[in-house]
């Protein structure tokens, strides 16, 4: 009899996770955003840091999944999976913060809610912060999903195909997480002083032609030129992450750029809610392209017409790269009657907002 817990809980259980990961990335991006209109010339270096963190933390997880599941069981590397979030509350002891005193709270939290939710609005009317996240949008949506059959695909053992076992396929994403941080360096040492087109322009056409090698690979044109699968894979997975983290490095930037002060938190999350959905459209377009061409879990024939077609619309998103500022990476976006005031600003004093002065204090040592 089976006494595991049932499903309605664990799916309960995973929302919860997600949505404190989400609460706990929101705050830092609160702070990153903050801090990147105060001191608008380290918004670059701040996005750099963060994804440089981000791809070293897969790469330990993707290094150590395994290990903990050989010795200790699912149910135990699922539980070692419960110290991340401890080192998240620590570390918000280090957030620095205003202690304040007030006999009203209730009322001026409503008021702050209130005067985000404006703030809010108001911002995302201005063509300079709309224009850019559309483009965003766009950039994400249009680039189909056609993962799930490409992964069929490797690990399928009937010839000619790859037939990957699966821990091979754990460790080609594992070198992939040590290419994104390549990628992340490339980009702060070479990229973030050029204007916002510019680079989205050249990385998003990077971006297409570097799906070309997914071309090659499923339709066998690298046994032709004498490159083995195993090798090719590993270097597909290494241009698409790099050309992938330069692509999106200056979007990051971009949008901390957009968020106004006092809602900082409030419209980074907004736009953080629009390349989610941008994400989503592709994963929902690339499912309905692969079921239109009948790729299945055995039948992958046209499977590279679902690759093809999804690096045309890599290209296509060009047309759009007019929707983004010319401005660098380190002008400040934001209108300037969204800089003297706003709604939140009113409904708040300005030392409540969140602050993260530690980081400025020692880049201004640098």
């Amino acid at each position: 009899m089976a006494t595991g817990l049932p499903v309605s809980s664990a799916v309960l259980c995973l929302v919860g996770i997600s949505t404190a990961v989400a609460i706990a990335d929101v705050t830092i991006d609160a702070c990153i955003a903050k801090n990147s209109i105060d001191k608008p010339a380290l918004a670059p270096d701040m996005q750099s840091l963060c994804a440089f963190s981000s791809s070293l933390g897969a790469l330990i997880g993707y290094a150590t999944s395994g290990m903990f599941v050989h010795h200790l069981g699912a149910q135990g590397a699922l539980g070692v999976m419960a110290i991340p979030p401890a080192t998240v509350v620590f570390l918000g002891f280090f957030i620095y913060e205003l202690k304040t005193y007030q006999h009203n709270a209730k009322e001026k939290v409503l008021n702050k809610v209130s005067g985000a939710l404006k703030g809010m609005v108001r911002t995302i009317k201005y063509p300079v912060v709309w224009k850019p996240s559309l483009y965003m949008f766009l950039s994400l949506a249009l680039s189909i999903s056609t993962h799930e059959g490409q992964f069929y695909w490797y690990t399928n053992k009937t010839p000619p195909n790859p037939g990957f076992s699966q821990e091979f396929v754990g460790l080609v994403h594992a070198i992939g997480a040590v290419a994104s941080m390549v990628g992340v360096l490339i980009y702060h040492k070479c990229l973030k002083d050029y204007p916002f087109r510019s680079i989205l322009f050249c990385a998003q056409l990077l971006y297409g032609v570097s799906g070309l090698l997914d071309l090659t690979f499923v339709l066998r044109w690298n046994l032709a030129l004498g490159v083995p699968d195993a090798a090719f894979v590993i270097l597909e997975e290494c241009v698409s992450r790099v050309v992938g983290r330069v692509r999106l490095m200056p979007m990051m930037v971009l949008s901390t750029k957009l968020c106004p002060p006092g809602v900082e938190g409030t419209f980074f999350a907004l736009l953080m809610c629009i390349d989610s959905l941008g994400m989503l459209a592709a994963k929902a377009g690339g499912a309905a392209v692969l079921r239109a061409l009948h790729v299945t879990r055995d039948d992958f024939a046209r499977l590279w017409l679902a690759v093809l077609l999804r690096n045309a619309l890599r290209l296509a998103t060009l047309g759009a790269i007019c929707l983004v500022p010319t401005a660098d990476q380190t002008d400040v976006l934001v209108p300037r009657e969204l800089l003297v005031s706003s709604p939140a600003a009113v409904a708040g004093d300005d030392e409540e907002r969140l602050q993260l002065a530690m980081l400025t204090a020692h880049t201004d040592d640098v």
